[in-house]
C-alpha cells in the first residue's frame, strides 16, 4: 500500500513552523510525526502539502493509496485500522477524517459517500503551535515505549548519579559523564552519538536526539525534546527544539518551541508566566489575531533560521517568524513577522539576500548545504509574509 500524509485544515494554525515544512515533519516526543507513522507502518510516506513546498516534499501517488491526516499521531490501535482500510472506506475521529482509501483514478472524493469507521480510542492531535510543547510529555512517553520495546540500553557510565535507571535509555555512541539523571517522573532518552557533558542535571521526561549535545552544567526539565544536531545549555523546561538549533549558553527557555537553524544568544530569556497569572493569549496565523491558549504557562514560538543577540528578552507568549534577526535591547513585541530585523526599538525588513548569506554559513558548519530548493522556499515565505511586515 502507498501511504500519503496530508496537512489537513490545521496547517495555518501551526505557522510559523509549517511555513517551511509539512505538518508531518513537526517534531513532538522523540520523533517527527512522519517518522512515527513510517515506523508504525513499516513503510515510507510522501506528502500532500503547499505547492511551494512540494519540490522538497513531493507526493507520490500509486494505483492504491491511503491518505493520512498528519495532525494525528499514530498508535498501535489506530495503525491497525489504517492498514485494514479498503476501497471507499474512511476513518473518522469525532467529525474529522483521520485516513481514507483512494484509487489513483478517483477525483473530487466525497467522503460522505464512504463507509465511515469511527475511531474512539485515545489519540494525540496537534492543532495549535502550543500543542507541540503542552502535549510533548504524552508523545515522548509513547515514543520511548515504542522505540525501546524489547531492546537494551547501552551501558551508562558509573561516573553518573542515576535515579530510576530502568527508565533511562542510551543509543549506540551516546555519551553521558559526571551528570545527574532523574527518570522518576518520565523517561530519559539519549540518541545515537548524542552527548551530555559534565555537571548536567536532567529530569525526565527528556529526549536528546541523535548527535545533539547538552553542554556543561545544563539544567534540563521535562517534558523537553532536543532535536538532532542541536546544542543546549542553561535552563530549559518543557521545550521542543526541532533540530540543528543552538541555545548554547546560560539563560531560560521554557514552554517553548524552536524550529531548525535557530540560535539563541547568551543570557537570553523568555517569560512563560504572566505577572497576573492570567491565561496566555498568542498570535494565531489562522485567525490573524491573538487567541486564547487556555494555558497559564506559554513561552516562545520561533520559526526556522531565526536568531537572537545576547541578553535578548521575550514576553510571555511571543511568536517569532522565519528568518528573523533580533538584536536590540529590551522586549520586542510579542508577534514578530518573518524576515524582520531589529528589536524593541523597531524593525526593518531582513532581505532574503542577506538572510541567505547567514543560512549558508550556519548550515555549512553542520555539513548541510543551503541549496536552491531551500532558497526558493524561503523566498516564497518572504513574499507570503509581507502583509504582516509593512516596514
Amino acid at each position: 500500500m502507498n501511504y500519503i500524509l496530508f496537512d489537513g485544515p490545521v496547517r495555518e494554525a501551526l505557522l510559523p513552523f509549517t511555513f517551511t515544512r509539512p505538518v508531518a515533519d513537526i517534531r513532538i516526543g522523540i520523533l517527527t510525526i512522519r517518522e512515527k507513522w513510517e515506523k508504525y507502518l513499516g513503510n515510507t510516506t510522501t506528502t500532500i502539502t503547499e505547492d511551494y513546498l512540494s519540490e522538497k516534499y513531493p507526493m507520490v501517488e500509486m494505483e492504491q493509496n491511503v491518505l493520512i491526516n498528519a495532525s494525528f499521531l499514530p498508535n498501535a490501535e489506530l495503525v491497525d485500522m489504517v492498514k485494514a482500510l479498503g476501497e471507499n472506506e474512511a476513518i473518522f475521529y469525532e467529525d474529522d477524517v483521520v485516513a481514507f482509501y483512494s484509487k489513483e483514478t478517483q477525483n473530487d472524493i466525497d467522503l460522505s459517500s464512504f463507509n465511515q469507521k469511527e475511531y474512539t480510542g485515545d489519540i494525540i492531535r496537534i492543532e495549535y503551535t502550543w500543542d507541540i510543547f503542552s502535549k510533548n510529555e504524552v508523545a515522548l512517553q509513547a515514543d520511548f515505549d515504542f522505540i525501546t520495546e524489547g531492546r537494551k540500553s547501552q551501558p551508562i557510565s558509573s561516573t553518573n548519579n542515576l535515579i530510576n535507571p530502568e527508565n533511562i535509555f542510551l543509543e549506540e555512541g551516546a555519551s553521558v559523564e559526571f551528570s545527574i539523571l532523574n527518570a522518576t517522573d518520565g523517561p530519559i532518552y539519549i540518541g545515537k552519538d548524542a552527548q551530555v557533558w559534565e555537571g548536567s542535571l536532567i529530569r525526565g521526561s527528556f529526549a536528546l536526539c541523535d548527535n545533539a549535545t547538552v553542554k556543561m552544567g545544563g539544567k534540563m526539565y521535562g517534558a523537553t525534546t532536543i532535536g538532532p544536531h542541536s546544542k543546549v545549555c542553561g535552563e530549559v523546561s518543557n521545550t521542543v527544539i526541532f533540530g540543528y538549533s543552538s541555545k548554547g549558553h546560560e539563560g531560560y527557555l521554557g514552554n517553548a518551541v524552536l524550529g531548525e537553524w535557530c540560535n539563541i544568544g547568551a543570557d537570553s530569556n523568555n517569560s512563560n508566566l504572566k505577572n497576573n497569572y492570567a491565561k496566555v493569549r498568542i498570535w494565531n496565523y489562522a485567525t490573524e489575531k491573538f487567541d486564547q491558549t487556555g494555558l497559564q504557562f506559554c513561552g516562545l514560538m520561533m520559526g526556522d533560521h531565526s536568531k537572537t543577540a545576547i541578553n535578548t528578552m521575550f514576553n510571555t507568549g511571543t511568536v517569532i517568524g522565519v528568518n528573523c534577526n533580533i538584536y536590540v535591547p529590551g522586549f520586542p513585541r510579542n508577534f514578530v513577522p518573518s524576515f524582520s530585523w531589529g528589536g524593541a526599538s523597531g524593525f526593518s525588513s531582513y532581505l532574503p539576500r542577506k538572510a541567505f548569506e547567514v543560512a549558508k554559513v550556519m548550515m555549512a558548519r553542520r555539513g548541510v548545504e543551503f541549496n536552491d530548493v531551500e532558497a526558493r522556499i524561503l523566498e516564497h515565505v518572504f513574499e507570503l509574509t509581507q502583509k504582516w511586515r509593512n516596514y
